[in-house]
């Protein structure tokens, strides 16, 4: 017989998901019994108290005692139906962060696993001379190393980040948009990848919110108003499902489910419509007992409405990284509007919504085979590997998030085994995923039996047979068309030491060269009691890495040999070299640079991304120009920076009113009278100048302005980018950098 579920009631309007009242230790004790999840009440207890006496004088912005939070953050992990040890670290996930606690004393009263989870949890602390970007990075790479060993460190991560996003409105609007940001990058793609549907929606919905409040209010209000008029709809196709599936003998559940705010808002924005225009923004849920239930409630469907053509995808023979199985396929009404379905069993619903909680394996307390452990979460193994291979924060970063955004497809190797990639990969990504050395001597590839291009976009269902040569290796080429955070860092890797190589031999010529010209030797400079000192000095740890410096360029030979050799073995140059030398690095004027460890070396903001004061910052050595400084998330920064060795630290030296800098911001409106009148008005109050304008209808309905302003200073930008946003009729406001690299060589 078939059960129609009841269907959900409409989202409270804001905000999209609410925090509840403050839990007690016995409702979270309560929740671990309907659960049942066995746990040890007066260990827990412990846990509690020494919680409370850590956090006993802090309070959270919003007022309240801090000791609510992690009370909150044990709650949402026991209501995931995680076990007593993660509910335990829920407890004590900050006191190492936020409290003069110790690993040690943790480790003492609650054992060495406790310890272990909470410290994997703890943020790395910020230092003035660490960049925040750097910092970030650095705390994920712990997580992700803690989390290979143990999955449940990343979880109680996840509950905190939930918590903290639950009670977002009590900070300043830069932390809410900077925190919403590395929730829509990081945490919610996370959670995807251990098929945690509810919490990535909510994840993702929370930081829509925050992120874009006036878009966000829109689409509510509109969504509501859709719902309400479709109901009827909604409830004729429920029952018409119902009557066909009873009719074919199979015994069915039937529901129906909104779709989430920041998926509806994604699909907006990339077909370039409004929510009038947006039919499939209902799904219906089919949930048999058996797997042939599935096919068969399937055939039923496409009998009674007509199947759109390539809408069709089979999770159930071919399931996701994460786990997840399910038939989708979309369907046209009756009155011509499309509407999906979704079939799967009672087991895969539940894995659907929960992920790797319905396939805990730690529910005697005791963690599962390593082997359990893989097949579960084989990307966190890979970013283990990968953070191996990369020094360099950003890069780890930059992998991280195009790790966690693939848009899956599936092919098959000449054995019929079947891997995953993200959209747009490349036979090279595949020979890559196989083995190392067969991407470094890959020459070509065969897709379905045809011989095809390395930069092939690969398809679902496509063969893939690579081709080698023993003298073949990677090309610089390959980063611009391969997907895979896997490739990437592996032709990273190999480049950078091929070009390691190069660069040790340059810097040795040169500096055979020059102790030449100072009448002496290079054994001699080698056998000096000052090397040792010089390359401590330099912080190099030894004399390959001075030939690599001054390969790079960043030391100069001449610098070694003053500094090493006594005065009257460096003979002394002629005075109008000298003073072409000095002049390469005297101050650059009015420069707001300084490069950390190098004196006075010219320096000049990339004209690219058009660093402000206050931006993250790196330097790029070039060759023969100085350095040139990029903002930390300029798209040519991962292109011209491939190799850490090129890198110099950079910071700003000062700050003046009379210095303005361009910026161009992309304003997305609606088309409509006076929205240009309103933007200069603002711009004018907020005493920005603005120095060029375009304004153009971009589809039917929108406008798109593209205008450069000057500004002092990030603060003053982000001040301006707020009221902008603010504008009643502004849907997205963003700052606008450049894409191409330039001669920066």
């Amino acid at each position: 017989m078939v059960k129609p579920k009841r269907r959900a009631s409409n989202r409270k309007p804001k905000p999209p998901v609410e925090a509840r009242p403050a839990e007690s230790l016995d409702q979270v004790m309560r929740r671990l019994d309907e659960i049942g999840k066995s746990y040890d009440a007066e260990l827990l207890r412990e846990a509690y108290d020494y919680a409370a006496e850590q956090h006993r004088d802090q309070r959270r912005r919003s007022g309240e005692p801090y000791l609510e939070h992690p009370l909150q953050v044990a709650q949402i992990l026991a209501d995931l139906q995680f076990d007593q040890t993660c509910v335990l670290v829920g407890l004590l996930h900050d006191v190492l962060e936020d409290t003069e606690a110790t690993a040690e004393e943790l480790e003492e009263r609650f054992g060495a696993e406790i310890a272990h989870l909470v410290d994997g949890v703890t943020k790395i602390g910020r230092h003035e001379y660490v960049r925040r970007d750097e910092a970030q990075a650095e705390t994920f790479r712990k997580l992700v190393l803690a989390s290979a060993k143990d999955i449940r460190v990343i979880l109680v991560k996840l509950a905190d980040r939930y918590h903290n996003m639950l009670t977002l409105e009590h900070l300043s609007n830069d932390s809410r948009r900077r925190i919403a940001q590395e929730t829509l990058e990081i945490y919610a793609p996370i959670a995807h990848r251990l098929g945690m549907a509810k919490l990535q929606g909510d994840l993702e919905d929370l930081a829509f919110f925050h992120l874009y409040p006036h878009q966000f209010t829109k689409l509510q209000q509109a969504l509501t108003a859709k719902l309400k008029v479709g109901r009827g709809a909604t409830d004729k196709v429920c029952s018409r499902l119902g009557e066909k599936l009873e009719a074919a003998g199979i015994e069915a559940e039937i529901g129906s489910r909104v779709k989430r705010y920041y998926s509806i808002y994604r699909k907006l924005r990339r077909q370039g419509i409004d929510i009038s225009q947006l039919y499939d923004y209902l799904a219906f849920r089919i949930v048999v007992r058996e797997v042939r239930d599935c096919y068969a409630a399937l055939g039923v469907v496409h009998q009674a409405w007509r199947p759109v053509p390539g809408r069709f995808k089979d999770y159930i023979a071919m399931p996701k990284p994460n786990l997840y199985q399910s038939l989708h396929t979309t369907l046209v009404s009756d009155e011509g509007q499309p509407f999906e379905v979704q079939i799967r069993t009672i087991d895969m619903d539940v894995v659907a919504e929960e992920g790797i909680a319905a396939h805990w394996r730690y529910k005697s307390g005791e963690p599962g085979t390593a082997a359990e452990e893989d097949s579960h979460v084989p990307w966190l193994r890979q970013l283990l590997e990968w953070q191996q291979e990369v020094s360099d924060p950003r890069s780890f970063m930059t992998a991280l998030k195009i790790d966690l955004y693939p848009d899956e497809v599936y092919v098959f190797t000449p054995k019929g085994d079947v891997l995953s990639f993200p959209r747009g990969a490349t036979p090279l990504d595949f020979a890559y995923k196989v083995h190392t050395e067969l991407g470094h001597h890959c020459i070509g590839a065969r897709i379905n039996g045809k011989l095809e291009p390395l930069r092939t976009a690969l398809k679902n269902g496509d063969m893939v047979e690579i081709l080698t040569s023993s003298t073949r290796y990677p090309s610089r080429d390959w980063l611009s068309f391969v997907k895979t955070s896997r490739a990437k860092s592996k032709i990273r890797h190999w480049l950078n030491t091929e070009q390691n190589k190069r660069s040790m031999e340059i810097g040795r010529r040169l500096l055979e060269r020059e102790v030449k010209r100072c009448n002496t030797s290079l054994k001699k400079l080698l056998e000096s009691d000052e090397l040792e000192a010089f390359l401590e000095s330099e912080g190099l740890g030894k004399v390959d890495d001075m030939y690599s410096r001054i390969g790079f360029g960043k030391l100069q030979p001449r610098q070694v040999v003053t500094r090493v050799l006594s005065e009257d073995e460096a003979e002394r140059e002629d005075p109008s070299r000298l003073r072409q030398a000095v002049n390469r690095i005297l101050p650059f004027g009015s420069s707001p640079i300084e490069v950390s460890g190098q004196g006075d070396l010219l320096a000049y903001l990339a004209k690219c991304c058009s660093p402000l004061p206050g931006d993250d910052i790196v330097g790029y050595v070039t060759r023969g120009r100085g350095v040139s400084v990029h903002s930390t998330d300029c798209p040519n920064v991962k292109q011209l920076i491939y190799n850490p060795e090129r890198e110099i630290e950079v910071a700003w030296a000062r700050s003046s009113d009379d210095e303005l800098y361009p910026v161009m911001l992309v304003i997305q409106t609606e088309d409509r009278p006076g929205m240009l009148a309103n933007l200069t008005d603002v711009i004018a109050k907020l005493d920005s100048n603005i120095r060029q304008i375009d304004a153009d209808t971009e589809v039917v309905g929108r406008g798109l302005i593209n205008v450069v302003v000057e500004v002092k200073h990030r603060k003053q930008l982000e001040k301006l980018r707020g009221a902008i946003q603010n504008i009643s009729g502004v849907l997205q406001v963003d700052r606008k950098v450049g894409t191409s690299v330039g001669a920066e060589g």
